[in-house]
Order: structure tokens, then sequence, then C-alpha cells
């Protein structure tokens, strides 16, 4: 864990598959450093945080009813369903790279 922790917290982080407040206790009780988790926690949590940013604000310019098939909102929506499946992918093409398979 000392080794690959940081890896493993990115996927977790990058992957919405279990609540934030499991992992923050989980990693409480590896030897994974502060420095390292803050870092990697920010940066596994931004690309969905930019996503879900951008579906809100899509949400909060609907005005009528006929905003409700607006192409921001469609493709804010598609990329909510998008983000995970790609970010699996992208982990998984990493693994790869480096030869975890």
């Amino acid at each position: 864990m000392e080794k690959e922790g940081g890896f493993y917290l990115f996927t977790l982080r990058l992957i919405p598959v279990s609540p934030f407040f499991i992992i923050n206790l989980v990693m409480g009780l590896t030897k994974i450093r502060l420095k390292t988790y803050y870092w990697v926690s920010q940066l596994g949590m931004l690309p969905s945080t930019i996503v879900y940013a951008n579906a809100g604000k899509e949400l909060g310019e609907i005005d009528s009813l006929s905003g409700i098939l607006s192409p921001g909102l469609i493709l804010s929506f598609v990329l909510l369903g998008i983000f995970p499946i790609a970010a699996k992918k992208f982990l998984g093409e990493i693994r790869l790279s480096r030869g975890d398979v």
C-alpha cells in the first residue's frame, strides 16, 4: 500500500464506486503519506467535480419546458453517464502500460 497507495486512491476518487467517507476512513488506516493523500485526492476528484458543476449550471439555466431539450443540458447528462466508463477505461490503459495486468 505504501508503494501503490497513490494509484489506488486515485482510482477510488476518479471512479465513484463507494462513498468518499468510506474511502477516507480506510485510507486513514493505511500508511499513505498525508501529502500524497491530499494531492491525489484533489487530482482524482477534479474531473468529476467539473462534470457535476457543468450539469448543475445547465440545469440552473432552464427557464422553460423547451429548455429541457437544450444541447448543453443533453451534453451534460451524456457526460455524467459516460464519465465513469471513460475513467475506468483510462485507468485500465494506465494499468496496461505499467504492466499491472
